[in-house]
């Protein structure tokens, strides 16, 4: 008697793992199609930002039409554009921007550094970065923290030939009144912005 409820709750047991597969596999493969379907979907925005993300040149012709540009700067093939120069309620402005390499070599913002002992740790970042308050007569240098780390962009790689890279930058605030500063990094030619205020 014992070996039959044994061979009885195998075999309900056999089943409702047999069940349990087959309902799954079907779910499975029900969810699998709902997901190509999604996936397809979602392809061409997925392949479209590849593109975007393959050929810079789409990027920065993209880039103008989204982004607002305040200020454009040269120095050679190295081209920085600032979309961004807002005032934070901590007291701090916050410019960002990208750089693009329309050169040959890769380029990694070596001459942007700062030449200040405390920063030098940071390498390839925007620690040379300056706002200059022309009519107020004064230099504002990029913040750091205790440890002399940049509250900036870090180019940890290279930005290799055709690519665009986004970057930011904190600094002490100018006084109030002060709308318009000059933003300076390496051998940039100055480029003049407005600032704006932090929603």
């Amino acid at each position: 008697m014992n070996i039959r409820r044994a061979m009885k709750t195998r075999r309900a047991m056999t089943a409702v793992a047999i069940t349990t597969g087959l309902v799954l596999t079907v779910a499975g493969c029900g969810g699998g199609d709902g997901g190509d379907e999604k996936s397809d979907k979602t392809a061409p925005s997925a392949s479209s930002g590849k593109k975007g993300g393959g050929s810079d040149d789409d990027k920065q012709s993209e880039g103008p039409s989204t982004e607002k540009i305040l200020a454009e700067s040269k120095d050679g093939d190295i081209s920085v554009a600032i979309n961004s120069a807002q005032r934070d309620g901590g007291g701090f402005i916050t410019v960002s921007g990208t750089v693009t390499n329309n050169g040959s070599e890769s380029w990694m913002g070596a001459n942007w550094a700062s030449d200040e002992r405390e920063l030098r740790s940071n390498g390839g970042s925007l620690s040379g970065a300056s706002l200059v308050d022309n009519e107020g007569k004064k230099k504002y240098l990029v913040l750091r923290d205790t440890s002399g780390r940049c509250l900036c962009t870090k180019f940890n790689g290279r930005v290799k030939q055709g690519q665009t890279a986004s970057w930011f930058a904190q600094f002490p605030a100018p006084p109030e009144g002060t709308s318009k500063v000059t933003f300076q990094v390496g051998s940039m030619p100055p480029a003049p912005i407005e600032l704006t205020e932090g929603e």
